[in-house]
């Protein structure tokens, strides 16, 4: 069964993402302080959703210290919705976030899309444009290093590069690479386009072109 955690110091929200998740089938481990979290346990969740505005600790603290040690996409909750504090989230290693107030449709549908892309079984290994896919793995590497991206910085660039040349809109990305759409969530993906950029730029390359006025390509 698929394990979820979820932080927040709100417990209503809790009571209800709890309850809507576990009518999805996943077994859901509420917390409402993240100083009780037992970091221990980390390995056994598939996917956690953070809240970003929490007493004590934040929820952007909290994916710092926690990133290294969990490998599933970590999901902010946050009424939060300044492009500075989603460069932030996303830059520290979050995969996307959810803005307050969310519908449970949609909350159901992000989460359902991880963890969709999470299962999604890849057997091969490919190089495209000097850059090698290990799709089992979900890892890049350019000039024979990691490129030490997050679980959504490297499905992008697997989808742009394995379409190379083809252009796609940011709602496009969004829509085939995890499968659901979003305004926030369409201008997350800009922000990983980013982050993305300044990863490979230190190693004097940028694969991803801009199109202006329609979207991203691989070159």
């Amino acid at each position: 069964m698929i394990e979820i955690l979820v932080i927040d110091d709100d417990r209503g929200i809790l009571d209800v993402v709890r309850k809507a998740l576990s009518r999805e089938g996943y077994s859901v481990t509420v917390l409402d302080d993240p100083l009780k979290l037992d970091e221990g346990q980390l390995g056994r969740y598939q996917l956690i959703l953070l809240d970003v505005m929490m007493p004590g600790t934040d929820g952007f603290s909290l994916c710092r210290r926690i990133r290294d040690q969990v490998d599933c996409p970590i999901l902010f909750l946050t009424a939060k919705t300044e492009e500075k504090d989603l460069m932030e989230g996303l830059g520290i290693g979050g995969d996307d976030y959810i803005t307050k107030p969310f519908g449970l449709g949609e909350l159901r549908a992000r989460v359902a899309a991880h963890i969709r892309r999470e299962s999604r079984e890849k057997k091969h290994a490919v190089t495209i444009g000097g850059v090698r896919f290990s799709m089992q793995e979900h890892k890049a590497w350019c000039q024979d290093r990691e490129m030490g991206l997050t679980k959504a910085e490297y499905a992008i660039c697997e989808f742009l590069a394995l379409n190379r040349g083809q252009v796609f809109s940011k709602e496009r990305i969004l829509e085939h690479v995890f499968g659901f759409e979003g305004e926030s969530s369409s201008s997350a993906i800009t922000e990983h386009v980013k982050n993305i950029r300044a990863k490979f730029q230190q190693y004097g390359v940028n694969p991803i072109e801009t199109v202006w006025g329609i979207g991203y390509r691989w070159r």
